[in-house]
């Protein structure tokens, strides 16, 4: 099992698909980073107050641009072009529109519009780092398309559910999905209705940015997922706290020892935390999970 800083830098130089199925990155440290929380709708709760944060795919570029890193401060396009290659013309493009209609439809905060390429986009593209080749995946309510949005663009190998409950949301999802060509599916609905599970269960991988705590996240998106699938839970500095605060609760909903990883280091600064989880066993009723249950609704 490798070092998660060592996965990283494998998939950034080559520009290879992500981890191989089945393989489970190396705890690293947790992030500093924050980012808006302000997406107010859920996917089966009430959004996690804590602010999070979120993000290669083949781009044909030399592997030198590869060392470039985007922070508030620079300049974001030459990391769009590691990450996105020949589809960064459409990522300018869902840019454009997220600072544009998604600030008039409050999928992101009105000051959130001169930093949607480092807050938003670039930090969930590269989650791609963590995703094999050819997977499933479900992002839990996506909201604005983030990060399913981001890593469709970056990894066009990837097939994606976006699931959101709010209807406006859905419909702004859709137009922006066929102004861009993408072959993305937008369903309404909430994880923890049973026709979303019989329909859209059995996913590779679960994601999910600014949706909620983690033993609440956890008991949505584990019946989501096949055995073995993972949940990539993308936090912010929260990410360690909530590990030790919810692990034993992680694991009667049946799934693994929280893990939290950065990825998109040579990208993104400071890099993105994600917590992984993967899915281990049937949800057992341990008396952690049923105080969690009261505890969080």
């Amino acid at each position: 099992m490798r070092d998660v800083s060592e996965l990283g830098s494998d998939v950034t130089a080559t520009g290879g698909p992500g981890i191989p199925r089945g393989s489970e990155p190396e705890v690293s440290g947790p992030s500093a980073s924050t980012e808006s929380g302000d997406r107010a709708a859920e996917a089966g709760g009430p959004r996690d107050a804590d602010p999070e944060s979120g993000p290669a795919a083949e781009s044909g570029l030399p592997a030198s641009s590869y060392q470039a890193v985007a922070d508030d401060d620079s300049d974001p396009l030459p990391v769009a072009a590691a990450l996105f290659g020949d589809r960064l013309e459409l990522a300018q493009r869902y840019v454009a529109m997220l600072a544009d209609t998604g600030v008039t439809h409050g999928l992101i905060g009105p000051k959130e519009g001169d930093r949607v390429w480092q807050r938003h986009v670039l930090n969930c593209a590269v989650l791609a780092e963590l995703v094999e080749s050819g997977a499933r995946v479900l992002d839990m309510g996506s909201g604005a398309g983030l990060p399913g949005i981001p890593l469709a663009l970056a990894r066009p190998d990837l097939e994606i559910v976006l699931l959101e409950p709010l209807a406006r949301r859905v419909d702004w999802l859709r137009s922006v999905l066929e102004e861009l060509g993408l072959p993305l599916t937008v369903v309404r609905g909430r994880a923890e209705e049973p026709t979303v599970r019989q329909e859209w269960g059995g996913a590779d991988v679960v994601t999910a940015r600014a949706v909620a705590p983690l033993a609440r996240l956890t008991r949505w998106a584990l019946p989501l997922l096949r055995p073995g699938g993972r949940l990539l839970a993308m936090k912010g500095a929260s990410a360690t706290a909530e590990v030790i605060r919810d692990s034993a609760a992680v694991r009667g909903f049946g799934g693994s020892a929280p893990r939290v990883v950065q990825c998109g280091g040579t990208h993104v600064d400071p890099p993105a935390t994600v917590v992984v989880v993967e899915r281990t066993a049937a949800r057992r009723g341990t008396r952690e999970a049923r105080r969690t249950r009261g505890r969080q609704g």
